[in-house]
């Protein structure tokens, strides 16, 4: 009964990760300490999200104060957008040109970027390759041009990236921001807009990983612990 519950609006792409780490032994849908896990494998829980992580914040950060938890997130390198059309036709598909990238991490870690320190909690960044399924409805999907997206499926895992602590999200910072730099620094060297590049840093604070040094004018100033110059 617990099962059907839990995986009553399980999405595709979901079920196919959750059941490529129970592979070679693990179990699923594992009732602890009153939560169903995703996977229970060699004593590891490990917990499958594929959108917001403030929905498992209360969920990961409680079973992490007495379990080893590995959150699982996929991230697609490349994917395909399949389309319906008439009964008779095959769907249309057609390859998009997002590819998907370890840095969409920090748009959902703004939830509890201070978990990671907790030697108990690690993080998968699963790369995949998928289909996505969509129709179109211009009321509903008017962030997407009209398109809807109705589910994701799994084509393959390509390669995992694990990070174990602070340590390993400090690799993610670009040299070319020399040692101390602004958002607006981090978001030219990146190719990003200011609004993701503010909450990488703050992701990096909460861990640690990054420290205030000052202000360049109105812009607050950041470099890495232990590398703190005086500011430009």
């Amino acid at each position: 009964m617990v099962d059907s519950i839990n995986t009553y609006n399980e999405k595709s792409l979901h079920a196919a990760v959750k059941h490529w780490y129970a592979r070679d032994g693990g179990e699923t849908e594992v009732r602890v300490d009153g939560y169903i896990v995703d996977v229970v494998h060699d004593g590891r829980l490990i917990e499958i999200q594929t959108g917001s992580f403030a929905s498992i914040k209360a969920k990961v950060t409680a079973l992490a104060q007495t379990h080893q938890v590995l959150l699982a997130y996929p991230v697609a390198l490349e994917s395909w957008l399949v389309q319906p059309t008439p009964e008779e036709a095959q769907p249309v598909r057609r390859k998009s040109p997002k590819r998907g990238s370890v840095l969409a991490l920090f748009s959902e870690l703004v939830s509890f970027p201070g978990l990671v320190a907790n030697p108990n909690f690690e993080i998968d960044v699963v790369f995949t390759r998928e289909d996505i399924l969509r129709h179109r409805d211009a009321r509903r999907g008017w962030r997407r041009h009209g398109w809807v997206i109705d589910d994701r499926v799994l084509l393959e895992v390509v390669t995992t990236q694990r990070f174990r602590g602070p340590t390993d999200f400090s690799s993610l910072l670009p040299d070319e921001v020399g040692d101390s730099f602004t958002t607006v620094d981090l978001a030219r060297v990146l190719g990003r807009n200011r609004a993701f590049c503010q909450k990488m840093v703050y992701c990096l604070r909460e861990m640690n990983v990054l420290v205030d040094v000052g202000h360049r004018g109105r812009a607050r100033l950041y470099a890495r612990r232990g590398d703190q110059s005086s500011p430009a």
